[in-house]
């Protein structure tokens, strides 16, 4: 949030405007970040190096983030640091499910199978959605929905 003041004068009389600008329809965020709480962030670190093929651009106690694409970030904190981070204002984090990650990529089945061979668990395997997606469901290991689909056809 940018504030900004503002001097006019209308009919010889000077006054200030202050206020907040916003941004306008049209303007793009710039980079998403999407921040997954883990039990344990070398567990989930390795389960997504494996899954995604990825190495993690950064890996430092307390946030690991792999690159999904130039404006797209997946980020691993462990569950502690959240806490410690918001304290009591958090929910139970027992509740399954918390979140789907849904990714679009080129060739699901390859990225659903190599889920589950890193302890996933199938939810529903690839097959035609009715909005048009072919789509893999498994949870991974801290209980989050993973989706792996295409919108290529069958």
């Amino acid at each position: 949030m940018i504030f900004k003041e503002i001097k006019r004068e209308f009919y010889k009389v000077e006054y200030t405007i202050v206020g907040v600008i916003l941004p306008t329809r049209g303007q793009m965020i710039s980079q998403t970040h999407l921040i997954l709480y883990v039990a344990d962030q070398e567990t989930s670190k390795t389960f997504y190096e494996v899954v995604l093929g990825l190495q993690p651009r950064l890996h430092v106690p307390g946030m690991t983030e792999f690159e999904l694409s130039d404006d797209c970030i997946l980020g691993l904190m462990p569950e502690a640091g959240i806490r410690q981070l918001l304290r009591e204002s958090l929910p139970d984090f027992s509740q399954t499910p918390r979140a789907e990650v849904y990714l679009m990529v080129d060739n699901p089945q390859a990225y659903h199978a190599r889920a589950l061979a890193e302890g996933a668990c199938e939810l529903s395997p690839l097959q035609q959605r009715d909005w048009g997606h072919r789509a893999a469901y498994s949870y991974d290991p801290d209980g989050y929905v993973l989706v792996f689909a295409t919108d290529e056809l069958s």
